[in-house]
């Protein structure tokens, strides 16, 4: 882990990643503690226990926990943010962490949290936050992800969609950011009281702003591609149900090759009970039709 954290610092969207996945495993452990004592200053070490604790304050809030319970949780998380913040310049980590944190006050209790948005089409919200990530990393994947969740879990889809239009069209060409109105779309739909599956997929099939943005979203895919990138597997799976839903089968299959063998649990468990059968359903049409 140590030699990971190494050579993943050059590269902020790496670093931002690969601290994600080490502190969700890490959470389930006690390396840290281990590693803590072997090699109290060990580079890294204080953005994992960032990682850890904020982690620790998501997992809490899904529980039926006692709200002081999980403002023990969050005081904590946020002391390890700031900690980390003050030990590694530089460090995008500690801000992203404080703005997962924001989606949990409700209230919007802390002053950080109702900052006014540069565009006055925008409401008020984490943008300070939001802002300090993107002085590291203009373009980090994690940060908008995060800025999206902070308006979703308060079932504000109209700011979400204005924050995605309003930022979007300067992302780069290629960009895994161009996926996020998928998320959105999923999260919409989710939400609609839709009387069965049947009628979820008839809102793809039916609204052409849909079917237009996947087309975009799939333009932007194969961009990367050919520049020799990679998107995330939750994108690819995203993008991968998107065509689907959409019955552009064929254009599925080549999402669902790029991926294989991997594939993402989203967003097909957000869209049935039967999320494998969903799956498998997609894959053998798109498979069938190439």
């Amino acid at each position: 882990m140590r030699g990971l954290l190494h050579r993943s610092w050059s590269d902020r969207e790496l670093w931002t990643s690969r601290t994600q996945v080490l502190g969700a495993v890490a959470t389930r452990l006690n390396v840290l503690d281990i590693w803590e004592r072997e090699e109290p200053d060990a580079f890294g070490l204080t953005t994992l226990r960032s990682r850890v604790a904020v982690e620790a304050a998501l997992l809490a809030a899904q529980q039926p926990a006692a709200k002081q319970e999980l403002g023990q949780y969050v005081e904590s998380a946020r002391e390890w943010c700031w900690q980390a913040a003050s030990v590694l310049a530089g460090d995008p980590v500690p801000w992203l962490g404080l703005l997962a944190l924001a989606q949990l006050d409700s209230e919007l209790a802390r002053r950080e949290h109702r900052v006014l948005a540069g565009d006055k089409l925008l409401p008020a919200g984490p943008w300070g936050l939001f802002e300090q990530v993107r002085r590291t990393d203009p373009w980090n994947r994690e940060a908008f992800h995060r800025m999206l969740r902070f308006w979703l879990v308060r079932g504000a889809i109209g700011p979400a969609s204005s924050f995605l239009s309003g930022y979007l069209r300067d992302a780069p060409a290629g960009s895994a950011l161009h996926a996020l109105p998928l998320y959105l779309h999923v999260e919409r739909y989710r939400r609609a009281e839709a009387g069965s599956e049947a009628a979820a997929y008839m809102q793809w099939t039916n609204d052409e702003q849909v079917r237009l943005t996947v087309q975009r979203v799939l333009a932007h895919w194969r961009a990367a591609r050919g520049a020799g990138a990679r998107w995330p597997v939750a994108d690819e799976s995203h993008l991968a149900h998107a065509l689907s839903a959409t019955r552009r089968h064929q254009d599925a299959a080549e999402v669902f090759t790029a991926m294989h063998p991997f594939v993402s649990g989203e967003p097909w468990a957000s869209l049935s009970d039967d999320p494998n059968r969903l799956l498998h359903d997609s894959v053998r049409k798109a498979f069938a039709a190439r």
